[in-house]
């Protein structure tokens, strides 16, 4: 006699075999980096050191090229990617005569210090032990975080390469065990309590899992109302991870791996609303200030599980449970439409047309307007035997 939880799955397996089948067929487009040897990043950094020595050896003002990590015109869009950097992209120019640039140009030059002697040592760094070495240069870690990025593109080295850690934001939890780099075993089967998503995703390695599926949550709260209520034991075997709201890259990174590892359909609850939608886009599409590493960041294959618009009207949420569409919104809404992804995501544009219809959106805790346990005992199993995602 089948029993309830293989009927449950009966259609999420169905799913990774097909996810399996496209994964085989697609090695090339779907391949992760390699990471660049150490002695070809030190090369690099050479080379730029190199080009400002030249510069001062002809009585010029040395000048850095950074590509242009803000522009949507410098990204193209592959459907098997994502959003990506164009090889011919724009640059910004940082000048080291300049009173506007100067300040970046040392900033620059010392974090690249930095990350030479740490790559040359075999050691690592954080970027809030950087920041914390000279805090009057920087002046704020967003500093640091933004320029580790831009040396990242300007030496077309993946972040993770350069030695610098960033701590982990997000959480995961389910069935997953894995050993650290440093040989640290992490066992996430734990029912009540989360573990942090670990802060060098490349040193992971041994990854044992037996999950069906991934869910993506966006927001910690939802997170953990889905540990309380024992989410992971109930449809085990699975994994749920939460990047808390926006996703930082270690959350990403994490995503990707599982999806690398196990190759098992990975979905997204998100709240019924732009930011939500958007969010799930980093996801699944990435973003253009890190489109450069879309190869390592982006999962193409992540489905929309829910809160879909539809949802809302079909499961006759509460009225007092939906909030009004704001300016923003609408205008968040009008730019997403215009995405270059949403022509190949025909069921995504249709929810989020009736989106712009209803003028009005809904965070995941609104079915608990339906009933305290509906979003668990209800929404989510049926989600997954019906096939209800888009």
């Amino acid at each position: 006699m089948v029993s309830r939880a293989e009927e449950l799955f009966y259609e999420v397996d169905k799913l990774r075999a097909q996810l399996l089948y496209n994964v085989e067929r697609n090695t090339d487009s779907q391949s992760v980096e390699e990471d660049v040897s150490r002695r070809d990043i030190l090369s690099r950094i050479e080379n730029v050191i190199l080009g400002i020595v030249t510069s001062l050896s002809k009585d010029e003002a040395p000048v850095l090229a950074l590509p242009n990590r803000s522009s949507w015109t410098n990204v193209s869009f592959d459907s098997a990617v994502g959003l990506q950097m164009c090889s011919g992209s724009s640059v910004t120019t940082i000048r080291s005569n300049s009173a506007s640039s100067v300040t970046k140009f040392a900033q620059i030059m010392k974090i690249l210090m930095v990350i030479y002697k740490l790559v040359q040592s075999n050691s690592y760094s954080t970027k809030r032990d950087i920041y914390y070495n000279d805090t009057q240069l920087f002046g704020s870690q967003r500093t640091v975080d933004s320029i580790v990025d831009d040396v990242s593109c300007m030496l077309k080295v993946p972040r993770r390469s350069l030695h610098v850690l960033a701590t982990s934001k997000g959480l995961i939890c389910g069935d997953l065990c894995y050993l650290e780099e440093d040989g640290t075993r992490i066992d996430c089967h734990s029912s009540s309590a989360a573990v942090a998503v670990s802060s060098n995703i490349g040193g992971i390695k041994n990854i044992v899992s037996s999950a069906k599926f991934v869910l993506i949550v966006e927001k910690d709260a939802t997170f953990q109302k889905l540990l309380d209520e024992d989410f992971c034991t109930k449809l085990s075997p699975c994994i749920i991870i939460t990047g808390k709201g926006v996703p930082d890259v270690n959350s990403r990174l994490m995503v990707r791996k599982l999806w690398d590892t196990l190759h098992v359909p990975i979905f997204a609850l998100v709240d019924a609303d732009p930011h939500g939608i958007e969010i799930m886009c980093i996801y699944k599409y990435g973003s253009v200030s890190m489109s450069f590493e879309a190869h390592s960041l982006t999962v193409p294959s992540v489905m929309w599980l829910g809160l879909l618009p539809s949802d809302l009207r079909r499961l006759r949420v509460p009225e007092d449970a939906l909030i009004p569409l704001t300016n923003r919104d609408e205008n968040k809404l009008s730019s997403l439409l215009q995405r270059p992804y949403l022509t190949s995501q025909p069921d995504w544009q249709k929810e989020m047309e009736l989106m712009q219809q209803s003028k009005v959106k809904a965070e995941i805790q609104s079915l608990a307007a339906i009933g305290p346990d509906f979003l668990t005992s209800i929404y989510l199993p049926n989600k997954l035997r019906y096939g209800g995602w888009v």
